[in-house]
């Protein structure tokens, strides 16, 4: 082989090799580009979520402190006034009814978890998992069992609750929630664990080795609803 062929040979796999690695260095920036626009997309909305939590925090806590002075402006006209105050307990037990205070008292804690079993040992695994009918047909036998104030992992069930199924997780109040699925209820505690009785709902949950603990309280404590109520179709009828 000529000296002229060797060295075209040479330089042909020079720059081959150079356009190789030419390449490379461009899809490794363009990948390192990409990952870091990713990154800093990423960073910014991570970044808008927390600004957008902390004025949520500050307009609850704004609303915390005007609900004090609410309070404290009541108590100090209704004083010395038997039908002012009056109207303020009938004010306050509305409250209660329609979950809009933070209540304490004595009741159960019943917490339902999914099963444990292995999900080929039924013919349906859906059997195995905790649904919003469940937690819901739970929420009724304790009304009528008299609870007066219920909550689920903390969100107080009000008279316009929805309890929807969501996929893997169940919509209350419009808050995304997993199981396990806490309900405390405030009443009387030996009546609200009757529900634990053979034929009650909860002994048919753990039938299907779906999770079920009760316990009893003397000191549960129940926060208020924080959302805010809206009636689109009831409107108070006006007195003549």
């Amino acid at each position: 082989m000529t000296n002229k062929k060797i060295i075209s040979l040479v330089l042909g796999i020079m720059c081959f090799a150079l356009t190789v690695g030419i390449c490379i260095q461009i899809r490794t920036v363009e990948n390192t580009n990409s990952a870091v626009s990713q990154s800093y997309t990423e960073n910014n909305l991570r970044g808008e979520v927390l600004k957008y939590k902390e004025r949520y925090d500050n307009k609850v806590k704004d609303i915390e402190k005007l609900d004090q002075e609410l309070e404290a402006k009541r108590e100090q006209v209704t004083a010395n006034n038997s039908e002012l105050e009056e109207a303020e307990n009938q004010i306050k037990q509305g409250n209660k009814l329609n979950g809009l205070t933070d209540v304490t008292g004595p009741g159960v804690i019943i917490t339902l978890s999914d099963s444990k079993a292995e999900a080929s040992s039924v013919m349906d695994s859906s059997l195995l998992v905790v649904h919003d009918l469940d937690v819901l047909s739970v929420i009724n036998e304790l009304k009528n069992a008299g609870a007066e104030a219920i909550s689920i992992n903390d969100q107080r069930i009000i008279p316009t609750t929805a309890i929807v199924c969501g996929g893997n997780i169940i919509n209350i109040n419009g808050e995304k929630i997993g199981a396990p699925f806490v309900i405390k209820a405030i009443g009387l505690p030996e009546t609200l664990a009757n529900l634990a009785r053979p034929e009650g709902y909860l002994s048919i949950l753990k039938e299907y080795q779906i999770g079920v603990e009760l316990k009893k309280s003397n000191n549960i404590t129940i926060n208020k609803y924080s959302g805010v109520i809206n009636y689109k179709y009831a409107t108070t009828i006006q007195e003549k």
